[in-house]
């Protein structure tokens, strides 16, 4: 089909958008639930793309993976703000673990419908631009959003796993954990970059591999 690779691009660029984007929503919109105001008097509930546009996370980085032929793409927002002494007032560390993993909780979510609906998806009918797009759209948005929502499960901050696994360890007293994270937070980018460009990175992209070709197929 003509233009097959501007359509796959746009579905790709859209997905990748939703799928970040709507990550940072949900942790705004968690946190809302319960009683920080902190990202809505932000303006940064809205679904404006605008607002949560990152030039290096949102622009740059995915453009130089996608024109130096990267397998995928990836990106994140901008952070919302939260105000996490007033989630914890009101919902104790149980309120601040739903905060931090909100993202996950969303990504995971989208890419299990995008899984469900490709099933229904008859390849062989694709017959016009719309389709097209549509299953480029639907395959991405699975691929984006376990990408997404296993990266930021691991317990490495600043990643929201380590947010998460903090608050549930100071929660159980498990006082050496979350010192631990304390400790390593502020080498947790290095620790980062070590695991994705160096051979460890096969181990590190495992997970994600699987369930993608779990959920593909």
């Amino acid at each position: 089909m003509e233009n097959s690779e501007i359509i796959r691009l746009i579905a790709t660029i859209l997905a990748l958008m939703v799928a970040i984007i709507g990550h940072e929503i949900m942790h705004g919109y968690m946190a809302y639930r319960y009683g920080d105001h902190t990202a809505k008097a932000a303006g940064r509930l809205s679904i404006n793309p605008l607002v949560h546009v990152d030039p290096i996370g949102t622009i740059l980085v995915p453009a130089a993976l996608y024109f130096s032929g990267a397998p995928f793409m990836f990106g994140w927002a901008k952070p919302v703000p939260i105000y996490m002494k007033e989630v914890m007032q009101n919902g104790g560390y149980k309120g601040a673990i739903n905060v931090s993993l909100a993202g996950i909780y969303y990504n995971f979510t989208l890419a299990f419908i995008a899984s469900v609906m490709l099933n229904y998806v008859d390849l062989n009918a694709i017959d016009s631009a719309f389709s097209l797009f549509f299953v480029y759209f639907l395959i991405q948005s699975l691929i984006y959003n376990v990408v997404l929502g296993i990266f930021n499960l691991y317990p490495i901050p600043p990643l929201d796993g380590s947010h998460a696994l903090s608050y549930f360890a100071s929660w159980n007293k498990w006082d050496g954990i979350a010192n631990f994270l304390e400790s390593i937070s502020r080498y947790g980018m290095v620790i980062l970059v070590l695991l994705i460009a160096t051979p460890l990175g096969n181990y590190f992209f495992a997970p994600i591999k699987f369930v993608i070709n779990f959920l593909i197929k």
